[in-house]
């Protein structure tokens, strides 16, 4: 018989709380919220303070949060109490801190090339657990005439959702101070990495001349009580975010100037002829919505993601809408390529297979309702939550 348990729930600004506490309490627990300011520190004495009060009084059997906290773990070791959390966000530098380690921790990463690297680093706290989608919810979402009387309306039929990186304040733009040598070397790596889908080779390709360059334009340090190396700060914040920053526009523009294009990104002031950018999109309450009026929803993955699935294509999946992406290689591990989504492998590969699936409704809705099926029947948050839970109950580590 299931042991009815008291989750502590850490709230803060971020996706999928609502998804994962029904999960919970869908298991037969109890969830009680525990309001978190993302941005405290362990080495706040304060505030380590503050949030092992708030525990106490909370009272526990385990805490659960999205994405991994030093302060989190290091108050839940002092009171003896399980640390779950389940990382969504890629890069995540605090990972990368020495309460990783801890015994009370069970840390629950998307990308299985992170997972592989705490791993072979002797870490058995981390584990490997794909995102998923709430079918239930978001199978219910089908008031499209209150969608309708949006701005958001679609008015082509492919779209894409989700941030290109083109801010002023992006670290790469702040690299004015560079030598011509690595400027040229910068752009040439990004140049053949553009190329290769399936393996990231940005941060081993940095030598120790090119990151003391960039380090007087941009003065990265590794910060107290973490492990990280600066060759890894150089390559998921600033070159591989430069990456899918030049990959994301160039995609889309090549889309939208042959079949048009939805765009839903936080960036107003971008233009790319044949798109319309219908501005921000809140990914909770209206970007399910976008996923099953458009008849392909592209997904461009972040770079620093290195194996994983992101987010996006489960959310794609579990609205029932189509999803065309990059190639990734943890998709094969859950899903069948042509059957419950599709990959492509380059722009010109992308630009053809939106034209196949635009022309074959049959074979592309069929794909759709695939896709569906498979997060519905293996993929959602309950499937999750029993997964994480099963490690802390039976001690578990791989």
């Amino acid at each position: 018989m299931e042991v009815k348990m008291k989750i502590g729930m850490l709230t803060w600004d971020c996706f999928g709380k609502e998804d994962m506490s029904e999960a919970f309490k869908r298991l037969g627990h109890d969830v009680v919220e525990c309001p978190f300011l993302d941005n405290a520190e362990p080495e706040d004495k304060g505030a380590v303070e503050g949030l092992e009060r708030q525990i106490r009084e909370s009272d526990p059997d385990l805490l659960f949060s999205f994405n991994y906290f030093p302060i989190v773990a290091m108050v839940c070791k002092n009171l003896g109490i399980p640390y779950m959390s389940w990382v969504y966000d890629s890069p995540h530098v605090r990972m990368y801190h020495y309460t990783i380690a801890y015994p009370t921790n069970y840390v629950f990463v998307f990308d299985s090339a992170v997972y592989e690297e705490f791993h072979k680093g002797g870490v058995p706290t981390v584990h490997y657990l794909p995102m998923a989608a709430n079918t239930d919810r978001l199978r219910e979402m089908n008031h499209f005439r209150e969608f309708g009387k949006t701005p958001w309306k679609p008015q082509h039929e492919v779209a894409f959702v989700g941030a290109l990186y083109r801010e002023k304040h992006q670290f790469y733009r702040r690299l004015t101070g560079i030598t011509d040598y690595t400027r040229g070397y910068l752009e040439g790596l990004i140049g053949a990495q553009k190329l290769v889908y399936g393996y990231n080779f940005v941060q081993e390709a940095l030598p120790d001349k090119i990151i003391k360059d960039m380090q007087k334009s941009l003065p990265m340090q590794v910060r107290a009580g973490e492990v990280e190396s600066i060759e890894y700060l150089f390559a998921q914040y600033v070159i591989n975010r430069q990456i899918t920053a030049l990959e994301r526009f160039e995609l889309l523009a090549a889309a939208a100037e042959k079949y048009g294009l939805d765009l839903y990104t936080p960036d107003q002031t971008v233009q790319i002829p044949g798109c319309s950018n219908h501005g921000s999109l809140d990914a909770y309450a209206w970007a399910p919505y976008v996923y099953k009026m458009s008849s392909v929803n592209l997904n461009i993955t972040l770079r620093s993601i290195l194996k994983g699935i992101p987010l996006r294509a489960f959310e794609i999946m579990g609205a029932g809408g189509f999803l065309l992406t990059n190639y990734q290689e943890d998709f094969l591990s859950y899903f069948t390529p042509d059957e419950d989504f599709v990959y492509f492998e380059s722009r010109e590969d992308m630009l053809s297979k939106i034209a196949y699936y635009l022309k074959n409704d049959d074979e592309r809705k069929q794909i759709a309702r695939n896709g569906f099926e498979k997060i519905a029947s293996r993929h959602t948050y309950v499937h999750r939550a029993e997964e994480m839970l099963s490690y802390w109950k039976h001690g578990e580590v791989r």
